[in-house]
């Protein structure tokens, strides 16, 4: 047969219709007889089903049932078992009649039986063998029209999957078969309404596949369903990889979704209807109800990541972790969701159930709506759903805990609360799915949910043998330390299963998969590359605007007192930052951009986040937006703000601002914190932020997003990406940025757009030299060790909180006493620094190996305690009062256009390093120093263009992390007169290569080449050491 539309779709048939296919080859007759006439040959209505299967199957596996049925029916069963379906179809949808069957006069009937978790109930394995699972091509749906769908599969004649095909060899793509889906197939036609026939609809052609679960004419939204370029799971873009069967590129598509025993899955534990209902309070009292309805069909990578999932934790059991790397908007709350599910029900080959509970965990105090809402819009047939949210209590998780439930969804802070009076786990096994996955799994929360879960008894067996001792001999439930000491570590019975877009180095050691190489990779990946290749999210920085703002300050009183140099330098930058002008300028500008950018996108309903430095700029930016409408008559725009807690303005007397006083509705009602979002979404226009909604806050109409903050690294990444959602209308976003520059972002997103790994582990004997450090300042002895690990340790004070504080702080008091006598500020900081290093280490050495070193424990429960009663020493209070006034003040606008990233750019994070303890001298300068090199940093030449050739250089040297460790770990003769000099030269040849006009005066005068290099080495050693 020639290359054709035809030979492609033959070829589809044959492979589904073959016994690893696993459907049956029909015609779509029976499909013919369902259009109904009446006497007069009047069309009175379409069944959009094949009567005659779905009734055989019934008779074949529910005998019974359907003997009472026709002895009940006076005539024409068939017809009437018709209506009985199609009532149930109408009163509950077609997915809950699918799953869950219907009732009719009392009689239970199912329409599919699906195959049984376990091999125990043969009855149910026979019933599943028993579907009548069809493959039609060319279905004639329609009595009004001679059109048919290129190939349609019925599961017991029940239409469910409909697929278009086109062939590039015949000049036609899959934006062909899309376009006759919207254009030419009726949603009205009875087999295509919501919920009620097909399912799903697929468009295919040799290289691409789309898919929907709605049609909708013209708003007909198909999603992409590609594996991506260099295939599933792995780093890649949007598209698919060549075969390496050498078949069809979209084979994956027949070949691994639609065959028989893969969709019949998919329709058991994949496939779910949502329908989401919201009031709305309107102006005259009246409650407006909307109700949104969706079916959720798994995207590829969401089908993959659980496949991939459960099939090795069915061939490894437990006791391993997953990181999932799956950009945001990926869908990963329904990736979580189906992770649970598919864990919950997992049985091995012996029919033993692999987990006894499934634990979500997400690190936020309050547990994250959107996962609590789709966790619980799942169906429930596998047991129950615990959500433990914030109006249950720590005992409530307990209870879920010992009592077994199947899953249970919690916040990681619970755990403290309840790890000791967990019961028994020997023998038992838990799957831990981590929401966001971040820094938060190194601290004790972490540590205190292993010692709630984990089977020791494998770890007590290898610490017996280190102590030439029986088990016998050993009693970990009644040994605190020896509990700890065997928690430590993974453990043969606790899975891990962590999900983030963003995997900090950390994340990666702990979770990752560690590589025959030495590096750390996760375990399936779904990048922000493929997300926005594939049109799943927007690309925040395609529309990027930056400005740096250039001040002059200069000193506003007669003398020239000695200030704390780097306070007075933090003051000047935040005087100048919340000095009116500077607001005022910027909130022009926010209002204008709004004006001319965010309310003409979107269909005018596009929203704007400001992001602020502080909850006092915030205020400030809320009251000087406000001002600036009603100075310009732009009374229409609505602006609200949001941050924690409360704020004062020092400038104005007895203020006291917070959120709820501030924000109020169009009609003047006050909004309540709870209901900024909902009110945001519905009449706002600017919401102005400061440390809130930057992540988690997800708002498909949020355009547009100013920022007036220095973000780095992750919260870079998770701030610009509110901008992410898509949403029908949106087609860009803009983001005008005061504070960071194009290279700043370009850098924090490059580490996260392609696959993020770990060069290689982290080398825990490390630990040891800070020990060793600390025991070299002589503030404790061993006997100060014991003294505080036998309180803890004594159950006595174990049972009253009270009393083990007190105690310990009372044996710590020599200690503490020597630390204020013995040494001067610079070694308190230093020490300070040191003990916290040590303890936040030890916790993270202790997640990844377990090293049954009894006194380094000990030393870390010390620490740990005496960490915490050390304050920081009080600092010189210096205030700005009016001091200085600005003297000069310009925007000026540095980079407009597209940030791009490497699609080959690495993304990986070097071996971690433990932090050592850096110098910390406040230096005293005259405040007309200060002012000079603040001026050095923020004014220049305030001329159209120009910069000052300091900040440039200052700026590129800041990034280089050799010089940051060098200032951080190396005295100061080493950074500056080798380290950095090398470093200035360097930097300042490339600046001259980039642009020789400005910086030929530099090379051209030795002395200010060699003042400048001395000058900025000065204020990087400083600025370097205080990081």
């Amino acid at each position: 047969m020639a290359d054709n539309e035809k030979q492609f779709e033959q070829d589809i048939e044959s492979f589904l219709i073959s016994p690893k296919g696993g459907w049956q080859k029909a015609t779509d007759a029976g499909y013919r007889t369902g259009f109904q006439y009446d006497s007069t040959g009047v069309f009175t209505e379409n069944y959009a089903l094949d009567i005659e299967t779905l009734c055989t199957f019934v008779k074949n596996t529910q005998p019974v049932q359907w003997a009472l049925f026709e002895k009940r029916c006076k005539s024409d069963p068939q017809k009437k078992f018709y209506k009985a379906f199609q009532n149930a179809v109408d009163m509950e949808g077609l997915v809950n009649v699918l799953r869950h069957g219907f009732k009719h006069r009392g009689q239970e009937f199912r329409v599919i039986y699906f195959k049984p978790e376990t091999k125990l109930n043969q009855l149910a394995l026979t019933h599943y063998k028993e579907n009548i699972c069809q493959c039609i091509r060319q279905w004639h749906y329609s009595p009004h029209n001679n059109n048919s769908v290129d190939m349609m599969l019925a599961v017991n004649g029940i239409p469910l999957v409909a697929i278009e095909l086109k062939d590039q060899l015949t000049g036609q793509t899959i934006d062909n078969a899309i376009a006759q889906w919207m254009t030419e197939r009726d949603p009205r036609e009875e087999a295509f309404q919501f919920n009620r026939r097909i399912l799903t609809y697929f468009a295919a052609d040799l290289y691409r596949v789309a898919m929907s679960t709605r049609l909708s004419g013209s708003k007909t939204y198909f999603l992409p369903f590609n594996q991506g370029s260099n295939g599933p799971g792995v780093d890649g873009g949007a598209g698919n990889p060549q075969n390496p069967t050498g078949g069809y590129v979209t084979a994956y598509l027949w070949e691994t979704v639609l065959q028989k025993d893969s969709f019949l899955d998919i329709l058991q534990k994949f496939i779910s209807y949502q329908k989401e209902v919201k009031k709305t309070t309107l102006p005259d009292g009246k409650v407006r109800t909307d109700t949104a309805e969706k079916i959720i069909f798994p995207r590829y990578h969401q089908l993959d990541v659980v496949r991939k999932l459960v099939y090795h934790t069915r061939e490894h059991g437990p006791g391993h972790n997953y990181l999932i790397q799956h950009s945001a908007g990926s869908g990963k709350s329904n990736s979580i969701a189906w992770t649970a599910y598919r864990l919950a029900s997992l049985h091995d080959d012996e029919n033993r159930a692999i987990y006894n509970s499934v634990i979500i965990v997400t690190d936020r105090k309050v547990l994250d709506s959107q996962l609590q809402d789709t966790i619980d819009s799942f169906d429930h047939t596998l047991g129950s759903v615990v959500l433990i949210d914030e109006k249950k209590s720590s005992k409530d998780l307990l209870k879920a805990v010992n009592d077994g439930k199947r899953i249970i969804v919690t916040t990681l802070q619970k755990f403290p609360v309840i790890y000791d009076l967990v019961g028994d786990t020997t023998g038992k096994a838990f799957a831990v799915i981590v929401d966001e996955a971040h820094s938060s799994q190194t601290g004790q929360s972490a540590m205190k949910l292993k010692m709630a879960l984990a089977d020791t008894s494998d770890a007590l067996a290898e610490y017996a043998e280190l102590e030439w001792k029986a088990e016998e001999e050993l009693d970990a439930s009644n040994d605190k330390f020896l509990k700890e000491l065997i928690t430590a570590g993974k453990h043969s019975n606790l899975s891990f299963y962590a999900f983030t877009a963003t995997p900090k180095d950390k994340t990666l050691e702990i979770f990752g998969e560690e590589w025959i190489d030495g590096t750390f990779h996760p375990f399936h990946v779904y990048s922000m590359r493929q997300a926005i290749e594939e049109g799943f999210i927007m690309d925040v920085l395609a529309n990027y605007t930056t400005y740096k703002t250039c001040y002059k300050v200069a000193k506003n009183i007669p003398d020239n007192p000695e200030v704390p140099a780097s306070k007075a330098m933090k003051l000047i930058r935040r005087y100048a930052e919340l000095h009116p002008y500077n607001i005022a300028q910027k909130a022009a500008i926010i209002v204008e951009t709004f004006r001319e950018v965010t309310s003409k996108a979107i269909g005018g309903k596009g929203k704007m986040m400001v992001v602020t430095a502080s909850r006092l700029a915030a205020v400030r930016y809320f009251y000087e937006v406000q001002r600036y409408i009603r100075q310009q008559g732009y009374d229409s725009l609505q602006v609200m703000i949001a941050f924690s807690g409360s704020v004062t303005d020092p400038d104005i007397p007895d203020s006291e601002y917070t959120e709820s006083m501030m924000n109020k509705d169009t009609d003047g009602n006050r909004v309540t914190e709870s209901q900024t979002k909902d009110v945001f979404h519905e009449q706002g226009d600017v919401l102005i932020v400061a440390e809130k909604y930057q992540t988690g806050f997800d708002e498909p109409l949020l355009h547009t997003m100013i920022i007036d903050k220095k973000l780095r690294d992750v919260k870079a990444v998770q701030t610009i990406s509110r901008l992410n959602r898509i949403c029908p209308g949106k087609i860009d976003t803009y983001v005008l940025d005061f504070v960071n520059t194009a290279e700043d972002i370009q850098e924090a997103f490059q580490a996260f757009y392609t696959e993020t790994s770990l060069e290689s582990e982290i080398n825990v004997d490390l630990i040891y030299t800070t020990q060793k450090k600390l025991r070299e300042y002589k503030l404790y002895t061993d006997e100060d060790i014991d003294l505080v690990t036998s309180i803890y340790l004594d159950p006595e004070n174990n049972k009253n909180n009270v009393a083990l504080q007190g105690k310990i702080t009372n044996a710590l008091l020599p200690v503490s006493e020597r630390y204020n006598s013995n040494l001067d500020q610079q070694q308190r900081y230093e020490f300070r620094r040191q003990i916290r290093s040590f303890v936040k280490w030890y916790n993270y050495i202790t997640q990844i190996v377990r090293m049954f070193d009894k006194d380094l424990h000990k030393e870390y429960i010390f620490c740990s305690y005496l960490s915490r009663l050390l304050p920081s020493d009080e600092t010189e209070v210096w205030d700005l009062g009016n001091k200085v006034t600005l003297e000069y003040y310009k925007l000026e606008e540095t980079f407009a256009g597209s940030i791009s990233l490497d699609n080959d750019g690495s993304g990986q994070y070097d071996t971690p390093t433990m932090k050592k303890g850096s110098a910390k001298q406040e230096s005293k300068s005259q405040l007309e120093e200060v002012i000079e090199k603040f001026n050095e940093h923020y004014a220049g030449e305030i001329t159209e263009g120009d910069r000052i050739l300091a900040e440039i250089l200052m700026s590129k040297m800041s990034k280089d992390d050799v010089l940051r460790k060098s200032a951080q770990q190396d005295g100061e003769q080493i950074f500056v007169n080798s380290v950095f000099s090398k470093a200035y030269d360097k930097t300042a040849m490339d600046a001259y290569k980039e642009s020789s006009q400005a910086f030929s005066v530099l090379f051209s005068d030795p002395r200010k080449y060699a003042a400048l290099k001395s000058a900025l080495a000065e204020i990087m050693y400083r600025e370097f050491c205080q990081e």
